[in-house]
């Protein structure tokens, strides 16, 4: 798919993170280049060598030690790959640039940047304590949903049916929930990977931004 200067562009990214939930450490970076409607111009996968390599002792008490195999044989078989910490903000500055990327896009958004903040200052022993590129607004799907999706009342009578509800009653918006009642597919299981989840989250983006609903869209809204 070829650059069309007249459209807006999207970098979705989401991180595996090892380590506690207030001082997440990333392992495991992936990204999708996309347009409002989900179109996917590029893609990356990338393992952060810093921690799966040089943190064992972290990565043995990862959430997801039992994918570690699974990211070995992945990183062997070229579908992953194995950068530092530095050569992978470097490469989301250039396509921010390439593409001039009008939104960096996570689901949960504060989480990522948290994880990506901490890991960049903590990789640099705060030398550097900024992962994300200057000047580029942070959006959040979550938040996108929030006043969409979750608003329907269809979603609503769906999160009922199967039992997708907070204590309180109300609708849950995780990111394999949005994904199941998008695709009509609630047999669908997240992969907890980060490219895998970017390519669901983009399209938690796609339906959004086609409610042309007014909704809150900055992770700091």
């Amino acid at each position: 798919m070829k650059i069309d200067n007249r459209k807006s562009y999207y970098l979705t990214i989401d991180t595996e993170t090892a380590n506690n939930l207030d001082n997440p450490i990333v392992f495991d970076i992936g990204g999708a280049v996309h347009d409002k409607k989900g179109k996917v111009l590029e893609t990356f996968s990338f393992i952060i060598k810093e921690v799966f390599y040089e943190m064992p002792e972290l990565m043995q008490e990862c959430f997801y030690l039992a994918k570690i195999p699974q990211y070995n044989a992945q990183i062997y078989k070229g579908e992953r790959k194995v950068v530092s910490l530095y050569e992978a903000k470097k490469h989301i500055n250039e396509l921010c640039e390439k593409y001039h990327i009008k939104a960096i896009i996570a689901h949960n958004a504060r989480f990522d940047y948290r994880a990506t903040t901490t890991t960049q200052r903590y990789i640099t022993k705060s030398k550097y304590r900024y992962f994300l590129p200057y000047g580029v607004e942070i959006w959040d799907t979550l938040k996108m949903a929030q006043d969409t999706i979750c608003k329907q009342k269809s979603y609503i009578a769906w999160c009922v049916e199967h039992n997708y509800t907070k204590k309180n009653g109300a609708p849950r918006a995780t990111a394999e929930i949005l994904y199941k009642y998008i695709t009509g597919n609630n047999d669908f299981e997240e992969e907890h990977t980060g490219l895998a989840d970017v390519l669901i989250e983009k399209e938690i983006f796609a339906h959004c931004m086609k409610q042309h609903k007014k909704m809150r869209k900055n992770v700091w809204e």
